[in-house]
């Protein structure tokens, strides 16, 4: 498996993790307003920071493919 697959499956698995916690964040809050918790490990904004750094990741990457792509002149 060559570095360039191994970056975009990276990428997209951290995409995909990203909107779970983002959900995960989601459904804690509705949860908190109802007077539950879902989770007893991680409050709601926690998860929100995860899922940030997470999406900052991907957007680095791709920025950084975005750029080689225009160096090297391909459409």
């Amino acid at each position: 498996m060559s570095l360039e697959k191994l970056v975009s499956l990276a990428s997209r698995l951290f995409f995909l993790g990203a909107f779970v916690l983002l959900a995960l964040a989601v459904m804690e809050k509705i949860a908190n307003v109802s007077g539950y918790t879902i989770l007893q490990l991680y409050k709601g904004g926690r998860l929100l920071e995860f899922a940030v750094v997470l999406l900052v990741f991907v957007i680095a990457v791709q920025l950084r493919e975005m750029k080689e792509e225009l160096k090297s002149g391909r459409p």
